[in-house]
């Protein structure tokens, strides 16, 4: 067994082949990326690069074999190609060195070099790539995913976008200095709850007629804002002051931009990794390879194998010692979308601009959301969910009555689950769908739970946005309570009872999460 203190990462999960060794600090890093003729990255090609360039890569990085304790790989998510081809190095270089084997998951790993690199302590993070955008944050010993893209990453979405316009890969930088001339149009803005699509937006920005220009100034500002405001609401939701972007969409200005205005506007801290550990690179699989390894995380052999749908709440952080986050205390709160004044018998909603968003965009947001919310209340009480009586409605703003009774964010016990299940499913009964179905949107009230704010509600009778929904809603007592499994099924139960469907729903819901982001 060698004796060293340095840890050689090696990542390869997609177009990217970096391998790193890590000691007390980055010691070398060196990637050689695989580069497609034309087109999008393709698996195989992708996979035959890495293995012909794995013997330089490595030896650029590895001068010092004897001083390595430990080879970590990244053990995905991603192509899977691609993993196992990393994973096979990887396995022959511990047996060679005699050293253990640490499997890293590519998402943890973005934020731990982010954390490494910045000096951050516990953000909420922002994760944006070409496969992957996420927004999760750290909660009793995982990463819990607040919210997620329901199809495509931006950034293969931006490159899919480019490849349109013949424009070259990667898409990215030429769409920004294209955006820096246009001016801004509609185009679809897809946010369910704390979730994302991008597959609409893309579709129509390829479809416009529009100048080049405009499109793609209105394509950045109309995606940038949707992860800007899911990371909004993951911060009001955990209670954190510390925003981490990565990934390689983080390079974008106007992206850092954006989410720079939000932070100072809720009085948080953005920060952003120098770029070289901002996309895929090797140095974050041997950083948070020797993190794990010194914690004790190692991987026999037989267990090594790659997973392309590895997410990032299945790793268990043991490496992390810092105090355990605690679950928001009871008392009022800022909320992410509107200030909302409390009355003796009285609540005003009053939609706030945003001063990240493009004022086009800010308000067709706010008139929509403010019209939409007071029509889908009226209806969901008529099918006969508990909900606020409205008072009054104008422009931006919802007077309706004062709901007096704990939220089930601060109380979350099965019997109040069970409750909001009821709730929801007659909600689900009469076509209407949340959209943002989080325990701060659920209060007890008199052995009922009153479903507030329909900011993001919709009619819908389709058994996706069902799904969607419960998917929501799940993703919050996952990433929030410390007993998810049994509030689901509490849930489940009273959702059970008042909608017929609730099989086929709950079945969606669980294609939603194992739905591959990898596209």
């Amino acid at each position: 067994m060698q004796k060293g203190d340095k840890v050689l990462g090696i990542e390869g999960t997609a177009w990217n082949l970096s391998a790193a060794v890590f000691g007390d600090g980055l010691i070398s890093l060196y990637s050689k990326p695989y580069q497609p003729v034309s087109g999008g990255i393709h698996p195989r090609e992708a996979a035959q690069h890495h293995a012909s360039e794995m013997r330089e890569v490595i030896a650029r990085v590895l001068t010092a074999p004897e001083e390595i304790e430990a080879v970590a790989f990244s053990q995905g998510p991603g192509l899977g190609p691609c993993l196992r081809t990393v994973a096979t190095a990887a396995r022959a270089l511990a047996l060679a060195l005699d050293v253990p084997l640490v499997g890293v998951n590519h998402c943890v790993a973005h934020v731990e070099i982010g954390r490494w690199a910045t000096g951050c302590v516990d953000p909420i993070t922002l994760y944006t790539s070409g496969a992957n955008t996420q927004v999760f944050g750290y909660l009793n010993g995982r990463y819990r995913i607040f919210g997620e893209t329901l199809d495509i990453g931006l950034g293969n979405g931006l490159d899919k976008f480019a490849r349109s316009k013949n424009l070259p890969h990667p898409g990215g930088p030429k769409i920004e200095a294209l955006a820096r001339g246009g001016n801004y149009i509609d185009l679809p803005y897809t946010v369910k709850g704390m979730d994302l699509a991008f597959s609409g937006l893309i579709s129509a920005a390829q479809e416009s007629t529009a100048p080049i220009e405009d499109v793609c100034h209105s394509l950045q500002e109309t995606a940038f804002a949707m992860c800007v405001e899911v990371t909004e609401r993951a911060l009001a939701q955990a209670g954190k002051d510390e925003v981490l972007l990565v990934g390689g969409v983080a390079a974008n200005t106007r992206l850092r931009e954006m989410l720079r205005t939000m932070c100072e506007e809720r009085g948080a801290r953005l920060f952003v990794p120098e770029p070289q550990f901002c996309g895929d690179n090797g140095a974050m699989i041997a950083y948070t390879g020797k993190v794990m390894f010194e914690a004790g995380a190692t991987l026999p052999v037989e267990a090594s194998r790659a997973n392309s749908h590895y997410r990032a709440d299945e790793v268990e952080v043991v490496w992390r010692h810092d105090d355990e986050t605690e679950v928001p205390e009871v008392g009022p709160r800022r909320g992410a979308e509107a200030l909302v004044t409390i009355g003796e018998e009285t609540v005003i909603k009053r939609r706030v601009s945003k001063s990240y968003r493009v004022e086009a965009l800010d308000s067709r947001l706010i008139a929509e959301r403010t019209r939409a919310e007071a029509r889908l209340i009226a209806a969901a009480r008529k099918a006969g969910v508990a909900t606020p009586i409205i008072v009054d409605v104008s422009g931006d703003t919802i007077t309706m009555e004062r709901v007096e009774g704990p939220l089930l964010r601060d109380a979350p016990t099965p019997e109040n689950l069970e409750l909001a299940g009821v709730a929801v499913g007659r909600l689900h009964g009469a076509g209407i769908m949340h959209g943002d179905l989080t325990t701060s949107n659920m209060i007890e009230r008199d052995g009922r739970c009153v479903l507030i704010d329909f900011g993001l509600a919709h009619a819908s009778a389709e058994v996706e946005d069902q799904g969607v929904d419960l998917h929501v809603l799940f993703q919050i007592l996952e990433s929030t309570t410390e007993n998810p499994t049994d509030l689901k099924e509490s849930f489940m139960r009273g959702y059970a009872s008042a909608f017929p469907g609730a099989a086929v729903a709950a079945k969606r819901e669980h294609e939603v999460e194992l739905r591959g982001r990898y596209l």
